[in-house]
């Protein structure tokens, strides 16, 4: 690989926390990730919707008369719906993180997670219709 000679960016460092091995990592993987749960639902209105709606329809699922297939696809595209609301929100933070200034590049990364969302929540509205009525 060839070095840029306008590459003006300091060396890529590694996070100090990227040593931990075993079961350490896993503590600190998990605990970060509730740290994620907490963050997303304190301050994303859209992932605190989905979390209550998860709340509904997973039970749901359960509830219906439905195939152990079925209920995976159901549980599944609710699930998934989530995973992308968290990957978009945590899009818009390292944007905003950027500068919060109007820029074309930061509008289409907001919009490009936003319409991953949108995708999400088709699927899920298809997946149930189609179970539900089909």
């Amino acid at each position: 690989m060839q070095n840029n000679p306008q590459d003006h960016s300091t060396p890529h460092q590694e996070s100090p926390f990227k040593g931990k091995t075993g079961i350490r990592r896993l503590m600190n993987a998990f605990g970060y990730s509730m740290d994620g749960f907490k963050a997303a639902y304190q301050h994303e209105d859209a992932f605190r919707q989905e979390v209550w709606l998860s709340l509904f329809l997973i039970p749901l699922a359960f509830y219906l008369e439905a195939e152990a297939l079925h209920r995976i696809l159901m549980i599944g595209s609710v699930l998934l719906v989530m995973i992308v609301e968290l990957l978009n929100s945590a899009v818009e933070a390292v944007v905003d993180r950027v500068s919060i200034e109007r820029h074309a590049l930061a509008k289409r990364a907001k919009d490009i997670g936003s319409a991953a969302v949108l995708l999400a929540l088709i699927n899920l509205a298809t997946v149930w219709s189609l179970i539900l009525l089909g």
